[in-house]
């Protein structure tokens, strides 16, 4: 048995590298994000190049692609942002366009329902400001902090693809 004489200093924590780049204003329009599930990370790009990155939340059930109604997991695929709401339960929320046809006739041949109400979001209305729920709490949706949730509200508009990767 080796004692703590024995062991030497363990490996320097690893610091992220600041990037000014990622916190400049975000001015006009956004034209892709990208979700990374393992990551637990949303990207977004404008005029393709990368401006932003958010720390995520995921379904209750984080691996693998959704399936069916209930089954805590995040759709992957690429999708597109078809709605706003600006009176979310999650501050405010993108919709997208989850389920695609192939989504809802592999549902129908399976005799299950895919889900859907697929929402970039923030945190829940009753949570006080400035606070996040942790870990993986959605029902499938992506949630970020409110504050970027606002930022990434006022940049995207209808059609922006999204693409959700494992």
């Amino acid at each position: 048995m080796l004692g703590p004489a024995t062991l030497g200093p363990g490996p320097e924590p690893v610091r992220p590298v600041p990037r000014p780049e990622l916190s400049l204003p975000l001015e006009g329009h956004i034209d892709r994000i990208l979700i990374e599930k393992k990551a637990r990370r949303l990207s977004v790009y404008q005029e393709g190049r990368l401006v932003r990155e958010y720390r995520i939340a995921l379904g209750s059930a984080p691996d693998g692609d959704k399936v069916r109604q209930g089954d805590g997991r995040t759709p992957e695929g690429v999708f597109k942002v078809d709605r706003r709401n600006d009176k979310s339960r999650f501050h405010l929320s993108l919709g997208l366009d989850y389920p695609k046809p192939e989504d809802r006739t592999r549902a129908r041949a399976g005799g299950y329902d895919p889900g859907g109400d697929i929402f970039i979001h923030g945190q829940p209305n009753q949570i006080a400001a400035g606070h996040r729920v942790k870990g993986d709490w959605t029902d499938g949706c992506i949630a970020i902090d409110n504050h970027q949730i606002d930022e990434l509200f006022a940049a995207t508009r209808i059609g922006t693809e999204v693409e959700i990767r494992p």
